[in-house]
């Protein structure tokens, strides 16, 4: 179990620092649940975090944010796995990369340390500006990471990935241009959010 945490950590590293050499080296071997394992861990390691942080601002803690932080958001981040997988895959499809849904979800899988700190930093985000500044730059790298894993996982096309990134990007925009990121800002922290209607 330790070798597994230590090549998970290893792997983090590799994600941030060279990206490209990280995600060219993933290949289908059959071993799919360690990818579900990650999601899972990074999920529950979020939710933990989050009653924490719930915690020392001296929030009363209930029953249903226990089980929301050790059962929900875990389950979330699987579910979020096997999603980003399907939409990885039609990414693929569209940019002539491959086809293995392996592939895609272990190269979404090693990327998932991002889910824990991204649902830290919008739990500390505490007004409106802090909300706009965490969000941005959590979904531009998250937007980042996906390209790496189009381009260099699933091997497709640079110039067709760049164009679908580039809608994702678009729409992106578009969200936080119009009154839909107030839906956006609240799915990542009420109180921040509602802090920009004032």
């Amino acid at each position: 179990m330790m070798k597994k945490i230590k090549n998970w950590f290893r792997g983090i590293k590799d994600v941030i620092v060279n990206p490209r050499r990280f995600f060219s080296k993933i290949v289908a071997d059959g071993d799919i649940e360690e990818s579900m394992l990650k999601a899972f861990i990074y999920g529950l390691l979020g939710g933990l975090a989050v009653l924490a942080i719930k915690l020392i601002g001296g929030a009363t803690i209930t029953i249903n944010s226990v089980f929301t932080a050790i059962v929900i958001v875990p389950v979330i981040a699987v579910a979020l796995l096997f999603v980003g997988g399907g939409l990885l895959m039609l990414v693929s499809e569209m940019t002539g990369g491959e086809r293995d849904w392996e592939i895609a979800i272990k190269g979404l899988a090693s990327i998932f340390f991002i889910y824990p700190v991204i649902l830290v930093l919008n739990a500390v985000a505490f007004n409106c500006l802090s909300m706009w500044v965490i969000s941005i730059i959590g979904d531009l790298y998250v937007l980042f990471l996906f390209y790496n894993i189009a381009l260099y996982c699933m091997r497709g096309r640079r110039a067709a990935v760049i164009v679908v990134v580039g809608i994702f990007a678009i729409f992106m925009l578009t969200v936080y241009l119009t009154n839909y990121r107030i839906g956006w800002f609240l799915l990542k922290n009420t109180s921040a959010a509602l802090s920009c209607l004032i």
